[in-house]
C-alpha cells in the first residue's frame, strides 16, 4: 500500500517501509553520483578549476571517501561538453594482471563507442563489435595503451581514471609509461586521476619518484574537503526542504556531528532517517558499514601475513582508543601484542594507513572509521 503526496516539487511516494520515491526530481539526497550541476551542493569553486584547467595535460582530484570526487567530476565533465571515458579502477582486482587491466580498458572505451569507433576501426589489436570495442592484450598483434592514445589523439577527448590508485601494482609502470607518452606527445588528450587513498595515488603517480616515467612532469591538483560545520547544516536543511519536509534541528545537528560534514555520509545518513530510523540506529548502521569496509582492508593484509592483519587491527583499535602519539600507540600495540614491535615495523604500518586516508598524525580523518575501529574483533 502506497500513499502518494505532492509538494511543489514533483510527487514523494511513501510505500509500507516508509522509504521515499521521489518521481521526476533529482536531489540532494540522491546517493548516486551527480550529473549536474544543481544536484550538486557547494562545489562551485572545484568545478570551475576542472573546467578552467582541462586543456592541461595532467589533473588530480584528491579527497577522501564519500567527499564528492566522482560527481564533482561528472558535473564539471558535462558543463564542459566535451566527449569523455570514465574508467573506474574499483574494478580492478588486488594484483590485477594484463588481462583484467585490458578488460577495464575495453569495457570503458565500450561506452563512448559512437564517439571513437572511426579512430580505432582500422587500428591493429582493436576490433569493433558492434557495440563493444576490444583490446588485443597478447601477442604480435596487440595494442599497446601508448598506440591507444596517439590514435585518440586525432580528436580531443577527456580520459577520466576514478580511484586511479587501484592502478598500483606489477602493470603500474607500463600505464605510468602510457600516461607520461601521451604527456608529451598526445596534445588533444587530458587525464583527469582521481583518488580517496591520497597517499597511494601519489605513489601511483610516482612524480617524484626519479625511477617513475611521470618523474617530475607538472599536474594540476584539486583536493576536496568536507563541508565545514554551517555548510552540512545548510545541506542537509535544505535537501530535507526538497521534499517538503520538515525535521528539527535537534536530528539536523545530530547527524553533522555524528557525520563531520563528509557529504557521502551526511547523504547516507538522511536517506536512513526518512526510512523511519531512529537517530541512533543511523549511526550505528554507518559503524556496520564501516567496519566492514575496515574489515576488508585488513583481510587484504592477512592474505599476505596473518600477522599483519593482526597488527593493523590493533593499530586501529589503539588508535580509536586515544593513543594518539608515537609512544602511547606503540605501547598499546605492544599489549595487544604480547610482543615487542620494532620501530621500523610501526613506521610501515602508520605510514600505510596514512596513505590510505584513514589516519593523519594519529587521528582518524573519518569518524565513522574510528568508531568502527573500536568494533574490530
Amino acid at each position: 500500500m502506497t500513499k502518494n503526496v505532492k509538494n511543489k516539487r514533483g510527487v514523494i511516494v511513501y510505500n509500507f517501509w516508509g522509504r521515499i520515491c521521489i518521481l521526476g526530481v533529482k536531489l540532494l539526497f540522491d546517493e548516486r553520483p551527480k550529473t549536474r550541476r544543481q544536484e550538486l551542493f557547494d562545489r562551485d569553486i572545484e568545478i570551475e578549476e576542472i573546467k578552467s584547467s582541462i586543456n592541461r595535460p595532467l589533473l588530480v582530484i584528491s579527497g577522501i571517501r564519500r567527499i564528492g570526487k566522482t560527481s564533482t567530476l561528472l558535473v564539471a565533465l558535462n558543463e564542459l561538453g566535451r566527449d569523455y571515458v570514465l574508467i573506474d579502477c574499483r574494478k580492478l582486482k588486488e594484483n590485477y594482471g594484463r588481462q583484467d587491466l585490458y578488460n577495464l580498458f575495453s569495457s570503458s572505451f565500450s561506452t563512448i563507442i559512437d564517439k571513437i569507433k572511426d579512430l580505432l576501426s582500422r587500428v591493429r589489436g582493436v576490433s569493433i563489435l558492434g557495440n563493444s570495442i576490444e583490446f588485443r592484450w597478447k601477442g604480435r598483434n596487440s595494442v599497446s595503451l601508448a598506440d591507444l592514445f596517439d590514435h585518440l589523439n586525432e580528436k580531443k577527448l577527456i580520459i577520466a581514471i576514478d580511484e586511479s590508485q587501484k592502478l598500483r601494482g606489477p602493470l603500474s609502470n607500463e600505464v605510468r609509461e602510457a600516461i607520461a607518452h601521451a604527456y608529451d606527445y598526445d596534445r588533444n588528450l587530458t587525464f583527469i586521476l582521481t583518488g580517496s587513498e591520497i597517499g597511494l595515488l601519489y605513489d601511483f603517480l610516482g612524480i617524484e619518484d626519479r625511477e617513475s616515467p611521470l618523474y617530475g612532469r607538472y599536474y594540476y591538483s584539486i583536493n576536496l574537503d568536507r563541508f565545514r560545520r554551517g555548510k552540512a547544516i545548510e545541506f542537509l536543511r535544505k535537501g530535507f526542504d526538497e521534499i517538503s519536509m520538515k525535521v528539527n534541528d535537534e536530528i539536523i545537528e545530530k547527524l553533522v556531528e555524528f557525520f563531520d560534514g563528509i557529504p557521502g555520509w551526511l547523504t547516507f545518513g538522511a536517506n536512513r532517517f526518512l526510512e523511519g530510523r531512529k537517530i541512533e540506529e543511523v549511526r550505528d548502521i554507518a559503524i556496520n558499514v564501516a567496519l566492514n569496509e575496515l574489515e576488508n582492508l585488513i583481510g587484504a593484509k592477512r592474505r599476505v601475513s596473518e600477522i599483519a592483519g593482526r597488527r593493523y587491527k590493533n593499530t586501529l583499535k589503539c588508535l580509536a582508543l586515544g593513543e594518539n602519539s608515537w609512544s602511547k600507540l606503540l605501547n598499546c600495540l605492544q599489549r595487544a601484542e604480547g610482543s615487542t614491535i620494532s620501530s621500523s615495523v610501526m613506521d610501515n604500518i602508520i605510514t600505510n594507513l596514512e596513505k590510505s586516508s584513514i589516519i593523519k598524525d594519529y587521528e582518524f580523518l573519518d569518524p565513522i572509521y574510528k568508531e568502527a575501529s573500536k568494533k574490530l574483533n
